[in-house]
């Protein structure tokens, strides 16, 4: 299968660039993955999507200031470093612009010197290993420094970066948002309970596979960057329950989807377990543990396109997105929502 199968063409002015000023006002593209049958709604219409009994499972990894910038010593030249995931204590992997200059021993300074970064080695795809010196409480210091991480396809300054989080994030970890949970406001979430739907929490911190593309045109060459994540026992225990007794388990985005095919048995049982997974899912995959997924507008070849085209089809999925196209669906991180069931 070649990434090329999963490319189609989006015009420019559908990229949504802001959020919109109610959460839940975005639209939702339903799409019925055995009949093919579509149906457009408000995204707070999914309240009658959901069944008493139903387990609606989210990311509630929470977003840092990922993207900080500095220079070298004596250097006026700007270099932007966009932190990904924390190896162990001070060291953290991450994309560095212009990397080239950027060799074992060298050394970025931030804020005149609130924080200094020394590049400890290079990895294999060209992201730098950082260790970072600074006084105090690094989370602290980031907060000073850096700011919110938002994708290149998004233009326009966001004045408010909490419209970056999910109102559940919790977790501090995440260099994107998982951007699926954006249209959920906490009078939806209520009222989600209230009709008997069980609303679990899971962790996966989103890192690099989110800023690369897929280079490769035989996509089974391609190789994901691992994430962290964490399974609760308490997640587990619960979803388990709901798949013994015939309930469904709805995915909240790629992210929770991800997180919980790695934890899931050959018969869909959940295991409460915390590590790094680097699964791929695309078309011929045999989903384990998901029943029905909400998910955003995903861009073309990207891994997130082939992982929603493996929970129903290439072709069904492109025919879907072909219909969101010429009914004017906002997409990517801040457009509209899809709930394939």
């Amino acid at each position: 299968m070649k990434t090329s199968d999963f490319y189609y063409d989006l015009p420019k002015e559908l990229i949504a660039q802001h959020p919109l000023e109610n959460r839940t006002s975005s639209r939702l593209l339903i799409l019925d993955r055995k009949t093919g049958e579509m149906n457009h709604k408000i995204f707070s219409e999914l309240l009658d999507e959901l069944n008493s009994g139903d387990v609606l499972v989210m990311n509630d990894s929470r977003v840092i200031p990922a993207r900080l910038f500095g220079n070298r010593p004596g250097k006026e030249e700007k270099i932007e470093t966009l932190l990904l995931k924390r190896v162990s204590g001070r060291i953290w992997e991450c994309l560095v612009r212009p990397g080239k200059k950027m060799k074992p021993g060298g050394r970025i300074e931030y804020g005149d010197g609130l924080l200094t970064g020394i590049v400890k080695g290079i990895g294999e795809d060209g992201t730098r290993f950082i260790e970072f010196k600074f006084e105090g409480i690094f989370e602290e210091v980031l907060d000073k420094l850096g700011e919110m991480p938002l994708p290149p396809y998004i233009t326009e300054r966001l004045e408010n970066s909490e419209r970056y989080q999910t109102v559940y994030s919790k977790n501090n970890g995440s260099a994107a948002a998982p951007t699926a949970g954006l249209h959920f406001d906490k009078i939806l979430l209520d009222k989600i309970r209230d009709k008997g739907v069980h609303t679990l929490y899971l962790t996966l911190h989103v890192g690099l596979g989110t800023f690369r593309p897929v280079k490769v045109e035989d996509i089974n060459e391609h190789i994901m960057h691992s994430e962290y994540y964490d399974i609760s026992h308490e997640t587990a225990e619960e979803i388990n329950r709901a798949k013994l007794r015939g309930s469904k388990i709805i995915a909240v985005g790629t992210t929770s989807t991800r997180t919980l095919e790695t934890a899931a048995d050959e018969n869909g049982m959940i295991k409460p377990s915390s590590g790094w997974t680097d699964i791929f899912i695309y078309p011929g995959y045999k989903f384990k543990a998901v029943d029905v997924m909400l998910t955003n507008f995903h861009l073309p070849e990207s891994t997130l396109l082939m992982l929603v085209s493996a929970f129903s089809s290439k072709e069904l999925m492109l025919t879907a997105y072909n219909e969101a196209i010429k009914e004017r669906y906002r997409f990517f991180s801040f457009g509209d929502a899809m709930l394939i069931k």
